[in-house]
């Protein structure tokens, strides 16, 4: 609830000059009466019902009930004795104010309830003040009805304002953690591979510079050439996400391996036709950081990849007769296994790795094939 000094003209839209009138107003209507019985009455009912209203905005729980209650047997007392029915105006925002919308509904009906049946009652038993006053009464009543709805929406809104501003800057920053992870991963995919075949050319080209200069002369030019490839993918992967095609991976893919001198058997056509850019990106990239690992660390001779397209699904296997990896090592995934599962995930894909006489990686992801009268002609 908003606090009880926040009833002036920044959230009613009225100036507070107005508020003061009502505080002074129910005096005078007291004093009006010739009794002293009835001035000492009534301004304890004032000073009651303005101590239960601060309460009211203080209060938590049940006890909010109970002080409003309070007000509302005051208010039609002070309708009936004094003649005086704008403590409903009170009552009206307070009950505005109200976060629960079951509780909002209950006083707002009993609110609006009494408030009439009080005017009529007025009004039915000829009191003369209700007839001098009645085009006042008559606002009233109509604040009554649209003040409590007009409040509750308003911090409805403003409350919902506040969670989507709160869930705006979460995504936010949500976007940037994933752009960083992205790039991360991408920086470690692309010049993870580079930088190794760099690394196994130059080393093979210091073998040659003596047996046999020509050819180190060739891999030198290999390593020219793969240094400035690898820039030119550092920039792409700054400016955006590159889309690479697992044609064009395969190829790479072989180059390193035969720097290596690891043999490669491929089954299956890296030609991809009914899977969508995104997961052959996706693909492309596991299939690189697999590479790489299984050239780091594998120690193999030989290495297999097989593709396997399916109605639902596209696996591809990659396997090596390498040294295989520990209970350990599975459990606690590298940076770049640990990218591999994060890409897969994003796009509905898994990841399962066994590790027997060597190491196999399976990669999966959702392949829908597309019928031909379905497809979407521009």
């Amino acid at each position: 609830m908003q606090k009880w000094y926040q009833i002036f003209h920044k959230n009613t839209g009225l100036s507070p000059y107005v508020w003061v009138v009502f505080y002074i107003l129910p005096f005078y209507f007291i004093f009006r009466s010739s009794t002293t019985y009835h001035i000492v009455l009534g301004t304890i009912m004032i000073m009651v019902f303005f101590s239960c209203y601060v309460l009211s905005f203080v209060s938590k729980g049940w006890i909010v009930y109970f002080w409003t209650s309070i007000q509302i047997i005051i208010s039609i007392i002070m309708a009936i004795v004094f003649s005086y029915v704008y403590f409903s105006l009170f009552l009206a925002f307070f009950i505005g104010t109200m976060k629960s919308k079951a509780g909002f509904i209950t006083l707002y009906c009993i609110h609006l309830v009494t408030t009439i049946v009080t005017i009529n009652y007025g009004l039915v038993s000829q009191n003369p003040v209700y007839f001098d006053q009645l085009p006042f009464i008559i606002i009233s009543v109509i604040a009554v009805i649209l003040i409590p709805v007009t409040t509750f929406n308003r911090n409805r809104s403003e409350k919902l304002q506040g969670q989507l501003e709160d869930a705006n800057k979460r995504i936010s920053e949500l976007v940037k953690l994933e752009e960083r992870q992205r790039i991360a991963r991408d920086l470690h995919d692309t010049l993870g591979q580079k930088l190794s075949l760099i690394g196994l050319k130059s080393d093979l080209a210091g073998k040659l510079i003596s047996k046999n200069p020509a050819q180190a002369q060739i891999e030198i030019n290999d390593v020219r050439q793969t240094a400035r490839i690898a820039l030119k993918e550092v920039r792409e992967i700054v400016t955006q996400m590159r889309g690479t095609r697992l044609v064009e991976e395969m190829f790479r893919i072989k180059q390193i391996l035969k720097a290596a001198e690891i043999d490669l058997i491929v089954e299956g056509d890296p030609k991809l036709t009914n899977t969508s850019l995104i997961n052959e990106n996706v693909l492309s990239m596991c299939l690189k950081e697999s590479i790489t690992n299984i050239i780091k660390h594998s120690s193999a001779t030989s290495c297999s990849i097989s593709i396997e397209p399916s109605p639902s699904d596209l696996v591809i296997k990659v396997g090596d007769n390498g040294i295989g990896m520990t209970k350990e090592c599975l459990v606690l995934l590298g940076n770049g296994l640990r990218g591999m599962k994060e890409r897969l995930e994003f796009v509905n894909g898994c990841m399962e790795i066994v590790s027997d006489q060597g190491t196999m990686i399976v990669i999966k992801v959702p392949n829908a094939i597309i019928p031909p009268e379905r497809e979407v002609r521009i």
